[in-house]
C-alpha cells in the first residue's frame, strides 16, 4: 500500500529516498559506461573509458588549462546572465502589469525570440569582435527575450484580489507595483531565473565553439580537431556538473528566500 501511494501522481516522497534514487540513476549510467568501454563494445575514439576521461581531466587540471577555461567561462556567463536578467526583470514586470506597455513591447519580444540564436553568432562577431563582449551578447540574445515573457507571466499570475486590496487601501499604482505585485511575483521570477540560467550555459558554449581563444566551449572545439574524445567527454560532463550545481544552489536559495511560498521547488 505504501509503495502504491508513492507511485501516484503528485504523491510526496521522503527527501532521503529521492536522493537515493538520483544517486542510483547516476551510478547505473556510470556502470553502463564502464561496462561498454571495458568490454570493448565501443571503440575509445567514439567513447573513451571513465578512467581515460578522469586521467585527462587530471592532466589538464595539473597544467592549469582546466582552471583557466573554467574561470573564463564562469566569468562570461556570470556577466552576460546578470546583464540580461537586470534588464528583463523590470521590463517583464512592466508589461505584465500595464496593458499599454504589453501591447507595445510583447509583439516585438515575441518576434525576436523566434529568431535562432545561432544565426546571430556571425553578426555578433562583426558587431563586437571575438572578445568577451561577443559572448555577453550571445548570452543576452539567448536569454533576455525568453526571460521577459516568462517574467510577464509570473506577474500576471498575481491574484487580482491582491491588487484590488491595494486599490481599496488607496495605494497609487507605483506602490501597488512595489509593495504587492513584485513581492507576490518574486518566487515565480526566481524560478524563471533558475531555468533561464541553464539556457545561458548553452548559449555560452555556442559562442565559445565558434569564436574564442579560451573557455570550455573553445577547448571542446580544439579537442575535436585532434580527436581527443576524452577531453570532449570530460568537458561535457563538467558542464553538466556546473549546471547541476548552479541549479541546486538556486533551488536552495529559493527555499530560503521564499520560505513562506510552498510552491517553490
Amino acid at each position: 500500500m505504501r509503495r502504491g501511494r508513492t507511485a501516484r501522481i503528485g504523491a510526496p516522497h521522503a527527501r532521503a529516498r529521492g536522493r537515493k534514487l538520483a544517486v542510483a540513476v547516476f551510478a547505473g549510467l556510470g556502470l553502463a559506461w564502464w561496462a561498454a568501454t571495458g568490454l570493448g563494445l565501443v571503440k575509445p575514439i567514439f567513447l573513451p573509458s571513465p578512467g581515460s576521461v578522469v586521467t585527462q581531466l587530471g592532466k589538464l587540471s595539473g597544467d592549469g588549462t582546466l582552471w583557466l577555461d573554467l574561470r573564463t567561462s564562469i566569468y562570461r556567463i556570470s556577466v552576460g546572465f546578470l546583464i540580461a536578467s537586470a534588464l528583463a526583470i523590470p521590463i517583464g514586470v512592466l508589461i505584465g502589469s500595464f496593458r499599454t506597455w504589453e501591447a507595445a513591447i510583447e509583439p516585438l519580444v515575441d518576434f525576436i525570440r523566434y529568431m535562432p540564436v545561432v544565426a546571430f553568432v556571425p553578426l555578433s562577431i562583426l558587431w563586437s569582435g571575438t572578445g568577451d563582449a561577443q559572448k555577453f551578447l550571445i548570452i543576452f540574445i539567448g536569454t533576455f527575450f525568453q526571460q521577459v515573457l516568462m517574467i510577464m507571466d509570473n506577474v500576471k499570475r498575481v491574484p487580482a484580489d491582491f491588487i484590488g486590496l491595494g486599490r481599496t487601501l488607496g495605494l497609487p499604482d507605483r506602490r501597488i507595483l512595489t509593495r504587492i505585485v513584485v513581492p507576490s511575483a518574486l518566487p515565480g521570477i526566481w524560478d524563471t531565473l533558475r531555468i533561464s540560467l541553464g539556457w545561458a550555459w548553452t548559449w555560452l558554449v555556442l559562442a565559445e565553439l565558434v569564436a574564442a581563444t579560451s573557455g570550455l566551449g573553445y577547448r571542446i572545439t580544439v579537442s575535436q580537431r585532434y580527436f581527443q574524445t576524452n577531453t570532449i567527454i570530460g568537458y561535457i560532463l563538467l558542464l553538466g556538473v556546473l549546471g547541476l550545481i548552479t541549479d541546486q544552489v538556486m533551488k536552495a536559495l529559493g527555499k530560503v528566500l521564499f520560505r513562506q511560498e510552498g510552491h517553490v521547488q
